[in-house]
């Protein structure tokens, strides 16, 4: 038996590999994957969330680049070098967009930056202010690759650590609405009876209900924020799984397998957990990719409306909230770079789903 499910395995395998689209939108689902886990080794501004602010060089075209003065605080940052990997560091020093600078009398004369072509204040520091009196070390030519947001700052950043919500949420989602979904599957599909009528009665008042105003429901039971909104998606994904379950198991369980392990005396936990499930996973792997697409388009939903991830955290969905006024303004690439980012992971998990549901179909 082990034999068999092994061929099946690698000619599921061999199939899925042959199917180039599947190949390639998986390839793209692990780079974003690696990048959203390392965001903050990938992107130009480190700091937490990308937040750092430079309102004189607010909605700049991709390319732009502009003398960055940092002034150093002098604070030491305790932060460990995961905190800092993981979670971005804690800047303390102080960023300025700054047009030009001298230096006299040890004293270090710039003129900051300002937009429309307008002259910028002048200001000036003492060059004992920087460690070992070194300024040049601290002024840089500062590229931006996708520009700047209408804060000023850094939409790559933005974009790339951005992934991390759209990204996890799919993996939280499809994990709890996995959970519920197989429990109350399983048990209406084993027993069937009353306990089947009443996981069913759940199952259509939760089916006639619009998933988002459903999500919207949790989410203000549960309060916003980061993880109510993976909660409140993945509490509204279980239902299909579930139905497809207990389908499944209506069908098995009258399997010459399932009558032989009764026969043996395996209690009916082992009989659905060892026997059943293992050949129903077909359908639920390609149940799982679908759900992977709708929660990252839900929690968009929900971003956008201002109920998922809160300020100053970056999700492509309040991305485009915040910029959606852009394309009528004559910057629709601030709206059109993250809703591209959400359009092509959404497609990547489809396509796979759709070579998964290919290479384990048995009549092929």
């Amino acid at each position: 038996m082990s034999n068999e499910n092994n061929s099946l395995t690698s000619l599921a395998l061999q199939k899925f590999k042959k199917n180039f689209w599947g190949v390639f939108s998986l390839a793209i689902i692990t780079c974003i994957g690696l990048i959203s886990v390392f965001a903050y080794v990938f992107a130009p501004d480190a700091s937490k969330n990308a937040n750092q602010m430079h309102l004189s060089i607010h909605s700049k075209s991709p390319g732009f680049e502009v003398q960055m003065l940092t002034i150093p605080s002098g604070i030491e940052s305790e932060q460990n070098f995961f905190s800092k990997l993981f979670f971005g560091k804690n800047d303390t020093d102080t960023e300025i967009p700054i047009q030009s600078y001298e230096v006299k009398n040890d004293v270090l004369h710039y003129i900051e930056y300002a937009s429309d072509g307008l002259q910028g204040q002048e200001k000036q520091i003492a060059v004992s202010r920087f460690p070992n009196s070194n300024y040049e070390s601290y002024i840089e030519n500062r590229g931006f690759v996708f520009g700047t947001d209408k804060y000023g700052r850094d939409y790559l950043s933005r974009i790339l650590i951005g992934s991390r919500i759209s990204f996890f949420i799919g993996f939280v989602a499809v994990f709890i609405s996995l959970i519920v979904g197989l429990l109350m599957g399983s048990l209406a599909g084993y027993y069937g009876g009353k306990i089947d009528a009443f996981i069913m009665w759940i199952i259509n008042i939760t089916w006639s209900i619009p998933t988002l105003l459903l999500v919207i429901a949790i989410t203000l039971a549960l309060g916003k924020g980061f993880w109510q909104v993976f909660i409140a998606v993945g509490l509204t994904m279980w239902v299909e799984v579930a139905r497809v379950v207990r389908g499944q198991i209506i069908s098995a369980k009258e399997m010459q397998y399932v009558t032989a392990a009764r026969a043996l005396g395996y209690n009916d936990y082992r009989i659905i957990t060892k026997h059943i499930l293992p050949n129903i996973f077909g359908p639920l792997i390609v149940i799982s990719a679908a759900n992977f697409a709708a929660a990252i388009l839900i929690e968009s939903g929900l971003s956008f409306l201002g109920i998922g991830a809160q300020p100053p955290m970056a999700s492509w969905g309040a991305m485009i909230k915040d910029h959606y006024n852009y394309i009528i303004l004559g910057k629709p690439y601030l709206a059109l770079i993250p809703g591209l980012c959400i359009m092509l992971l959404v497609m990547a998990f489809m396509l796979v789903g759709n070579a998964l549901r290919d290479a384990l179909d048995v009549k092929t």
